[in-house]
């Protein structure tokens, strides 16, 4: 579901949000909760959970107090800072606030907690959107300033603070920048107060967004809140080729998704054997060419005929292997294969089969005119 400007035109164009991310509905913003208990009213001896989650730019979220202010998802609300305030939605309020926070280790009974201040007034939402407005322009010339001083960094994205007091500058860089001099150039050109952010390439690209090669958003930049470690071993579970270009997401790094089915691979390995144990049979020692994990096939071939495969099943092949490690050899592969007729009937289609097969028949119609 969208917000009502979110819908399309009547000749079918998109029509495009233009609440900026601040629907009433919540259904334009990313890491979206869904409040299940929303038509659930709490019991009378029970009061609300005084903690609610504020959504600022870029999916950024966090905690404050509702300092007993009665609240609706979807305010737009002015929030404590340091100096100064800041201006972000309500996206969630109630006990599912409490399960979030448990979620990401947030101790709500800490003394240190920020609260929100009032429901904006007209004139903090003017300010704050004037503040967005400036937010690409700055980012242009912050990048010129940075290529000016030849830092190895790239500033990513820009985000200003709701009074428009401070801004933060994300940026991406493989070693330690030493950019003193560069906030020092910041605050005269900007005359804003000034904060540097490093986030690794997976945080920026969810913050940036973008499609994936499945043809969806990135997982990142919607639902995926922690970036778990992937490496190539998960694709070698999997049986995926190394190809760095196929493995790699718009980040550099390799795709979180490999990550998704990775269990279930290995629940199934526990059935397999290991490829490259050897089978020693009388007829000579024979070799894993193939695995299908999920059928629990494999297929083996003798070291001196390497083209000629013959199938088995998991459960036989590791009953080899142990007859094999008793210090006995099996007799040969031939006796314990799995009997298959495919290769021969595909044999017989390739013998019988025209190579105009595929061609289409013409028009009977068409046939007639032209002999007339």
């Amino acid at each position: 579901m969208s917000c009502k400007n979110c819908i399309s035109k009547s000749n079918g164009t998109p029509r495009g949000c233009n609440n900026n991310g601040a629907c009433t509905s919540n259904s334009c913003n990313t890491f979206t909760v869904f409040d299940w208990l929303n038509d659930i009213t709490a019991p009378d001896d029970k009061t609300m959970f005084p903690f609610c989650e504020v959504r600022f730019k870029n999916g950024r979220k966090d905690y404050y107090k509702t300092n007993s202010i009665l609240l609706s998802i979807g305010n737009v609300v002015a929030t404590q800072v340091e100096k100064g305030h800041d201006v972000g939605v309500i996206t969630l309020l109630g006990e599912l606030v409490r399960i979030q926070m448990k979620k990401k280790n947030i101790n709500h009974e800490s003394g240190d907690a920020l609260g929100i201040y009032r429901i904006a007034s007209q004139k903090d939402i003017d300010v704050w959107q004037i503040s967005r407005d400036k937010e690409e322009a700055v980012k242009v010339r912050a990048r010129k300033l940075a290529l000016k001083l030849e830092l190895k960094m790239k500033i990513s994205d820009v985000e200003y603070q709701g009074d428009g007091s401070k801004i933060i500058f994300y940026y991406t860089a493989d070693d330690r920048v030493d950019f003193r001099e560069l906030i020092k150039l910041f605050a005269r050109e900007f005359k804003s107060r000034i904060e540097m952010k490093q986030v690794g390439l997976r945080e920026e690209a969810s913050r940036l967004g973008g499609i994936g090669s499945c043809g969806r958003e990135l997982c990142c930049s919607t639902w995926l809140h922690d970036f778990r470690a992937v490496n190539t071993s998960s694709a070698r579970y999997q049986q995926l080729s190394i190809n760095p270009g196929k493995l790699s997401g718009q980040c550099g790094k390799l795709k979180c998704c490999l990550n998704y089915e990775l269990g279930t691979y290995l629940e199934a390995l526990k059935y397999i054997p290991r490829k490259e144990i050897k089978i020693k049979t009388k007829k000579g020692i024979a070799v894993c060419q193939k695995v299908d994990i999920f059928k629990r096939r494999l297929w083996y071939s003798y070291l001196d005929h390497p083209i000629d495969w013959h199938e088995l099943d998991a459960k036989t092949a590791n009953n080899l292997i142990k007859t094999n490690k008793k210090g006995s050899t099996v007799s040969s592969l031939e006796d314990f294969a799995i009997a298959s007729n495919k290769d021969d009937t595909n044999n017989l289609s390739l013998k019988t089969d025209s190579i105009t097969r595929f061609d289409r028949p013409r028009n009977r119609k068409l046939n007639k005119l032209e002999k007339t």
